[in-house]
């Protein structure tokens, strides 16, 4: 377990519904990855890079709802700057994406 925080740590995590509009191969990144493009409704359009290749193709990707923290500082990574990060559970070195049970609409925020 990680070391224990307060409500107050947690109420600073941003976490949102969003959906993918955009899947590209990200070739320049370390380990095998996509660069996707989530729109977050009344949030906007961000982008974010994900190792999530082992067990989605594009298609898979393209208009599924996933979450996403949207608050967290910009990351470079090679020559693409992230600007969310998708929240999945990972399972010997597989990401599996967490997402709504039902569509929501997007920048819905999880509490």
């Amino acid at each position: 377990m990680s070391e224990t925080i307060t409500f107050e740590d947690f109420s600073k995590i941003d976490l949102r519904v969003g959906t993918v509009i955009e899947v590209n191969d990200f070739p320049k990144a370390r380990k095998p990855a996509y660069q996707l493009t989530i729109d977050f409704g009344d949030l906007g359009i961000k982008k974010t890079s994900a190792q999530i290749t082992a067990l989605y193709s594009k298609e898979d990707l393209l208009d599924r709802q996933i979450v996403a923290n949207v608050n967290f500082a910009e990351k470079q990574i090679a020559n693409f700057r992230s600007q969310c990060l998708v929240i999945g559970a990972v399972d010997s070195e597989k990401v599996i994406l967490l997402s709504p049970e039902e569509q929501v609409p997007n920048g819905t925020p999880i509490r």
